[in-house]
């Protein structure tokens, strides 16, 4: 039987379907089967040492599945290797710990994933190593901000939470002419929607327990290397010993499979929902780069070849007993932490800590993830809990504006 990964079809669908296969070596079985186990054995001392040199000696250092599922998210990223961690900010910390050292800087966009921002303010510093952020919009700031001892900047496009689009090309420019390496968290995208490699970047991570997982049920994190800042990342992971579980594993690779069916659903109903609640009379801003009118939507179609269904609304100012009706009224958004499964899902965010780029937002701030439900459900059920807090305003001023602001407002069904 042919190994299907000596075949490199073009299409994307096509290649998700075939990467990471190999029927012939596990007895015709379509899919890579799960493999549990810490020892290796070896028959011959000739074994042995071949073993050392191309293939996992030790459990903690892969199995099939693990390199099947290392293989596929690096040929689908374009880089040079991959390697699997139990969960996507293990990947985040240790893509960072691969390229610092004491006494060395690092410059982070201000929009940075909120826990990768309190690793860097907390464990970093007690490493001595330097934590600087930059606005994210502006890439004349980050040459400003270099200097001698900056070894990486640390990249996240769109932003969290506040989802600004960077200009990855202008910003990995800047910091390769200054000799520092580029790390970018590529999760929203996914590496079927932007190319991380193609843009100059050198390490691209997924937290995989989102997309490509896609079914909320497993964690793992994926971080890919190019040729030259391969050998460091695989040692830091090897020195803490990191390795994602067998079972989370085998759902990230089966996942892989319909990722990108689930992408275009998931771009398709977050868009035609950001769309709807434009109109809505109680939001004040949809925090979109898909959007025509979203400040980073140029930069977001020059490089990005699709969206996510991740994506925020700001509200009107409301109350906190009007934001409770709001939840209480969703019947297809569940509140969680999280995202990229099938399922919708709403949460209420504190305001993002920022140092180089403020935000003065109307009302509460709440990100949403549109699943992969009907649209038209999605529309409906986000609508209706949005009148339903508009009418639970305790001021009767304003009870009554947003009423007949709610009245004047077409939901689709």
């Amino acid at each position: 039987m042919e190994d299907l990964n000596d075949k490199e079809p073009g299409d994307t669908e096509t290649l998700l379907c075939r990467l990471g296969r190999a029927p012939a070596e596990h007895a015709g079985m379509v899919n890579v089967p799960i493999y549990r186990g810490s020892t290796i054995v070896s028959e011959t001392l000739e074994d042995w040492d071949i073993r050392n040199k191309d293939t996992p000696s030790y459990g903690r250092f892969g199995s099939p599945l693990s390199r099947a599922l290392e293989a596929a998210v690096c040929k689908l990223e374009g880089g040079f290797r991959s390697i699997l961690f139990p969960s996507g900010q293990s990947a985040c910390t240790h893509s960072l710990l691969a390229c610092l050292k004491a006494g060395d800087a690092i410059l982070i966009s201000d929009g940075v994933y909120a826990p990768v921002r309190a690793f860097a303010d907390s464990v970093l510093a007690r490493l001595q190593i330097e934590a600087q952020y930059f606005c994210p919009t502006r890439p004349s700031e980050l040459a400003a901000k270099i200097s001698a001892n900056t070894r990486a900047i640390y990249l996240e496009s769109p932003s969290s939470t506040t989802f600004e689009v960077q200009d990855v090309p202008a910003l990995v420019a800047i910091a390769h002419q200054s000799g520092a390496l580029v790390i970018m968290d590529n999760t929203w995208a996914t590496p079927l929607y932007f190319r991380p490699f193609e843009h100059g970047v050198d390490i691209s991570i997924q937290a995989a327990t989102k997309y490509i997982v896609g079914h909320s049920d497993a964690f793992l994190g994926v971080a890919t290397a190019n040729e030259p800042a391969w050998p460091a990342l695989k040692s830091t992971a090897h020195h803490f010993g990191e390795i994602g579980g067998p079972d989370d594993i085998y759902l990230a690779l089966r996942g892989l499979r319909s990722l990108a069916l689930r992408m275009k659903r998931h771009w398709e109903n977050g868009l035609i929902l950001a769309q709807s609640l434009q109109t809505h009379p109680a939001v004040d801003r949809v925090l979109h780069p898909a959007l025509p009118d979203d400040p980073g939507h140029i930069i977001w179609k020059r490089d990005f070849l699709g969206a996510s269904g991740l994506f925020g609304i700001v509200l009107k100012p409301m109350s906190r007993e009007q934001l409770s009706v709001l939840f209480s009224s969703l019947r297809l958004f569940g509140i969680g932490l999280s995202w990229g499964g099938y399922e919708s899902l709403a949460l209420l965010v504190e305001p993002p800590k920022r140092t180089e780029a403020s935000h003065a937002f109307a009302g509460p701030l709440i990100r949403v993830h549109a699943g992969l439900e009907s649209p038209n459900e999605l529309i409906a059920d986000m609508h209706n809990a949005l009148n339903a807090a508009c009418n639970a305003a305790t001021d009767g001023i304003v009870r009554q504006e947003m009423s007949e602001l709610v009245s004047q407002c077409q939901v689709v069904s």
